[in-house]
């Protein structure tokens, strides 16, 4: 896989700074079971990089501290770690709003008969990634058969309760591009998800999350071996809006990796920059008692661009929609 960080720095990216965080976004580990073409992290079924048992027990005792509100939980398919509901239960218990990024095909994987039984008695909110709603175009990126696991998984979370008006219990799904481009208008691709998946398969959702694919791992290898990543990130340049600063992500989350250490986001993370430390030391979460985040300054390259560029994007979905 080729290198994109040399071809992201320098940046001219704007400085931002931190506020007071909200949400710890830890991701459990790079094994999955797929291995999609647009994925940022790179991950799949020979991946051997999981969380252990004692830096899950840390990220409890971090959430035990009264930091934090939202735990979003990624990978990989984070429920492949062996203490994910452990994790999730120990959370909940605390009264933290608990979020799984779910790959959706994890739900029929051996051993994972009952996750969608144990998510709903947790009151997990689901962000399940679906980057589009013709079975073509998902075998494509995902794996054949990717499409009909899909489908089932959903309509088998709406007979728990999720997706439902009530939002009881959240189902929003992630659309994600097929190439090099921005995503279209997010209000109007839900209504055309909602409209389709309901009509062909029942299927009920909460919210359409519109994310641009950022230039970087699997995706951005792919886009330099094709001799098309410098077009993309000139693309996401020229489509920059500064009233996205705001509300970019990174001002409020801190993403942990599997072995513990902090960054500004999953990107950051994926690049290998590690949040700024006064001691030139990684920061790791054994570490975050004792730091101050907010006003700190993130860490930034030019795959920043794509959180900003159009309608933005975000952990959350567009940012102007």
């Amino acid at each position: 896989m080729l290198n994109t960080l040399e071809h992201l720095i320098p940046s001219d990216f704007p400085t931002i700074r931190r506020r007071q965080a909200q949400t710890l976004q830890v991701n459990l580990g790079y094994r999955c079971n797929q291995q999609c073409l647009h994925c940022h992290v790179a991950a799949g079924p020979k991946r051997t990089e999981v969380m252990d048992a004692d830096t899950v027990d840390l990220v409890i005792e971090t959430l035990r501290s009264g930091r934090f509100e939202v735990l979003d939980l990624t990978g990989g398919a984070p429920e492949l770690n062996p203490d994910f509901r452990r994790l999730v239960s120990s959370a909940r218990a605390l009264g933290i709003k608990v979020i799984d990024r779910c790959n959706l095909t994890i739900l029929f994987e051996p051993g994972q008969e009952d996750l969608g039984d144990f998510l709903a008695e947790q009151g997990v909110s689901i962000v399940a990634s679906l980057p589009c709603y013709l079975e073509e175009n998902v075998d494509r990126q995902r794996g054949k058969g990717a499409f009909g696991d899909s489908i089932r998984a959903l309509q088998k979370l709406n007979t728990l309760g999720y997706g439902l008006a009530d939002e009881s219990l959240m189902l929003d799904l992630v659309y994600n591009p097929q190439g090099p481009h921005l995503p279209p208008p997010q209000s109007t691709l839900e209504t055309d998800y909602r409209a389709i998946l309901l009509d062909k398969y029942g299927i009920r959702f909460n919210h359409l999350l519109a994310l641009a694919n950022l230039p970087i791992q699997r995706f951005g290898s792919m886009l330099l071996s094709l001799g098309q990543f410098d077009d993309y990130v000139g693309l996401l340049k020229q489509s920059h809006c500064d009233t996205n600063l705001d509300q970019v992500m990174c001002r409020s989350l801190v993403s942990v990796d599997w072995q513990g250490y902090l960054y500004d986001c999953d990107f950051n993370q994926m690049l290998g920059l590690g949040m700024h430390a006064s001691n030139g030391e990684r920061p790791h979460l054994r570490d975050l008692a004792s730091m101050r985040l907010d006003k700190r300054t993130i860490r930034v390259a030019d795959h920043c661009y794509g959180c900003t560029a159009g309608q933005g994007s975000s952990c959350g979905g567009a940012l102007n929609d």
